[in-house]
């Protein structure tokens, strides 16, 4: 374990090495009303972290900050920013509520898509992609437009719900047409998941679900899982918030998105672009789901309480499964693992506590790791915004590719089954074109996310590469880069 640890810290500003000036810009792109609530959430943190009123006009005391904002931000001509994002959604309210917010002056209201008819999609996955198909030439003017604003633009980050109509409908000829599009660039999406405690009031969920997961599983190139069921249990369990809002649920995720994306913010000699954090975390093409973990988590009415924070007590933590964003029951079939992990610190860290803390994880044998190939632990030690004052010396987040995750498929695939057993509520499919003569794209899609549970199972095996042989996947140089990094450290 420890012989495979990469430690990444922060780029010094009095570096004798030069700073990264070329601009990797990512455009991020909102559908629906979970996407376009919990990218309102992020922007508004973004903002914060880089000293960026609601207007978009930089502080005074922000002037001489060495953070890049170009990967998500571009400059208009009367210097005020403006965010690389592109707000989608098939029904007008919670845009509505963006622009009648104090950021409303924040976006480009030309990055802004409402459609016209402004029924929503019902929340029907056939109609949001019916709907998608029909008005994708308008989105795309949208995005190609700012694609050829950027200089070097790396990819795409998606913000949608899998519940829904218009974030898995239209999500999913998204990430369809993206690929189709934009070939070379990087696709990651942070994908929330149904509350499964919950009887939802949407019927045909399991269908949506497995829909969307289809095209997550071909089309995207990383998925962060934000599960509402374990993050409405962190906020009743850890914040000790009874009955969380959408509000306070929205500002834990954009608490991850923020942190996820801190090192291409403030970058550093490693992972200060996005291709670094997906190749290291992702061993094969379809095994690209990751969970995500936090600490300390606090609310302002936590903060008479705050407790010495370590870097081992936050790196024990984030290990802890009370601290993990997924729900993943237990399964005793089979000794799920971690594949990968990257453990992004912030605050005041000495690199030696680093070494000594994976020590401890080590001789604790607090991580199970996989047994085909190195165990990788990654550390990545980033800068924390000065402007967003924090009341913890040391703080970090967990990004894990873990086989339990596996377990939240295989729930919503038995959600599925019952319904498509009994042929239920597939009278709405049917009126859409692509399901007007047959239901084959229902079976393909649920074939396609057993095929994904498959992998997760036989990647917990030692057997996993031999099985990757016979089923023709490709290995990406996940493997190979961590087996140099050993020899080399060895």
């Amino acid at each position: 374990l420890l012989r495979n640890i990469k430690l990444i810290q922060p780029q010094d500003q009095k570096s004798k090495f030069p700073n990264y000036t070329m601009p990797r810009e990512i455009i991020t792109l909102q559908l629906g009303q979970c996407g376009n609530q919990i990218g309102m959430e992020f922007w508004k943190r973004l903002c914060v972290e880089h000293g960026i009123n609601s207007e978009g006009m930089l502080e005074d005391f922000a002037t001489e900050g060495t953070d890049r904002k170009d990967v998500f931000f571009y400059q208009a001509d009367d210097e005020h920013y403006i965010p690389r994002a592109v707000l989608l959604d098939l029904e007008p309210r919670v845009i509505n509520m963006i622009l009648n917010s104090p950021y409303a002056n924040l976006y480009n209201p030309e990055n802004i898509y409402m459609s016209k008819h402004g029924g929503g999609a019902g929340n029907n996955w056939a109609s949001g992609y019916c709907q998608a198909e029909r008005l994708h030439e308008e989105v795309f003017d949208i995005i190609d437009r700012e694609a050829e604003g950027s200089d070097s633009l790396e990819g795409f980050v998606l913000c949608h719900s899998i519940a829904g109509g218009t974030g898995s409908g239209m999500g999913s000829y998204m990430l369809e047409k993206l690929n189709d599009r934009f070939p070379k660039k990087l696709i990651q999406t942070y994908s929330v998941f149904p509350n499964q405690d919950e009887i939802s009031d949407v019927v045909v969920q399991p269908y949506n679900s497995v829909l969307t997961l289809k095209r997550l599983t071909m089309n995207a190139d990383c998925v962060v899982v934000l599960d509402n069921t374990a993050l409405n249990r962190i906020a009743a369990d850890r914040l000790r918030i009874q009955n969380p809002t959408f509000s306070q649920v929205n500002q834990l995720v954009s608490t991850i998105m923020s942190v996820s994306t801190a090192t291409l913010r403030y970058p550093g000699y490693m992972n200060n672009d996005l291709i670094g954090l997906v190749a290291s975390l992702v061993p094969t093409p379809r095994l690209h789901f990751l969970m995500t973990g936090y600490t300390p988590l606090t609310t302002d009415q936590q903060v008479a309480n705050v407790r010495k924070t370590t870097v081992l007590d936050v790196m024990r933590r984030l290990l802890q499964p009370k601290n993990v964003m997924v729900s993943t029951p237990r399964d005793r079939k089979r000794n799920h693992c971690y594949i990968s992990i990257l453990n992004i610190i912030q605050g005041e860290v000495d690199p030696t506590q680093v070494h000594k803390s994976l020590q401890r994880i080590r001789e604790r044998k607090l991580a199970q790791f996989i047994p085909w190939g190195p165990a990788s632990i990654q550390v990545a030690l980033s800068r924390k915004s000065p402007y967003l004052q924090t009341t913890h010396r040391v703080s970090g987040l967990m990004m894990a590719n873990h086989t339990g995750i596996s377990t939240l498929f295989d729930s919503t695939c038995r959600q599925y089954d019952k319904l498509r057993k009994r042929e239920a509520f597939l009278e709405q499919f049917r009126k859409e074109s692509m399901f007007e003569e047959n239901l084959d794209e229902l079976d393909n899609s649920r074939e396609i996310v057993q095929q994904l549970i498959d992998e997760y199972h036989a990647a917990t095996e030692p057997t996993y590469l031999s099985w990757t042989a016979t089923k023709k996947v490709v290995i990406s140089t996940f493997i190979s880069l961590n087996f140099f990094i050993e020899s080399a450290l060895t």
